[in-house]
């Protein structure tokens, strides 16, 4: 805020207390994702556990086998909750591919 806030159009004074709240609560956001990610011990896959949990995700590498199937590690079946049945959503990102190219 300016010391010359007598001068300051309500409304307008008003977006700027509405702007900095708001960075102030993204910066806090971050933050706090931050300590979610760090704290606990590590897994397997470099997350650690407790956030995987908490969170709700999970980060792994996992092989492609035939007919396209790929697992689950235990480690993260269990500590999200997952069983057989269960639906769940995925992101593929080819990290290495392990044949020679065809051109």
């Amino acid at each position: 805020m300016t010391d010359n806030d007598e001068t300051t159009w309500p409304p307008a004074l008003w977006a700027e207390q509405f702007q900095e709240a708001s960075e102030q609560a993204v910066e806090r956001q971050t933050e706090f994702a931050r300590q979610m990610m760090t704290a606990g011990t590590q897994g397997p896959n470099g997350l650690p556990e407790f956030a995987a949990s908490s969170l709700g995700t999970a980060t792994f590498k996992t092989r492609v086998q035939s007919g396209g199937r790929i697992s689950i590690p235990d480690a993260e079946r269990e500590a999200l909750d997952i069983e057989e049945g269960d639906i769940v959503q995925t992101v593929v990102v080819p990290v290495k591919r392990n044949r020679e190219d065809d051109s």
